[in-house]
């Protein structure tokens, strides 16, 4: 097996802070705690089901994190997806033709993006394959791109796509 040069899943933290879908239930969370201390029950429970509601938000999220992983190697990205049925994938970093990178303000702000890559390898046949919550998405952009580059090498080397379609 390859060695491996870099390991990362989708960032939990980065999300609740650098998207507006993450700050949400953390407002939500926050605020049906005050709700409930200010109001000193006044209101029944009612408040801290917004609590429980911001709780389950953030766990589906930690369970869509913790199910994938990228193992990045000299010669492909490993996609491992699943927790209890699990997949994995490999992307051939020679194939990939395009790596881009997305992020919003707030992406910035918490140090995360999203990955977009195109590559000619069966495993993106029905389309990019998007990596989103990437902590130090630019540095791993940088990195997939110039991996990517010497799986070219040597000069000269070509890949050729044959393209079919199916009946």
């Amino acid at each position: 097996m390859d060695e491996v040069h870099d390991t990362f899943r989708p960032s939990l933290g980065g999300w609740l802070r650098g998207t507006a879908a993450g700050l949400a239930p953390a407002g939500l969370g926050i605020a049906g705690i005050v709700l409930t201390v200010a109001t000193a029950g006044d209101w029944g429970a009612w408040p801290l089901g917004l609590t429980a509601l911001a709780l389950v938000v953030v766990f589906i999220k930690w369970l869509e994190a913790m199910s994938a992983k990228y193992e990045v190697t000299a010669e492909r990205l490993i996609v491992r997806r699943g927790i209890l049925m699990k997949s994995i994938d490999e992307i051939e970093l020679y194939r990939v033709k395009d790596v881009r990178m997305n992020f919003s303000l707030l992406n910035q702000t918490a140090g995360i993006g999203t990955i977009c890559l195109t590559t000619s390898d069966e495993t993106t046949r029905a389309g990019d394959l998007i990596i989103r919550q990437v902590p130090n998405a630019q540095r791993r952009r940088e990195e997939l791109r110039r991996v990517g580059r010497l799986g070219r090498r040597p000069p000269g080397g070509r890949e050729i796509d044959m393209v079919h379609d199916d009946f």
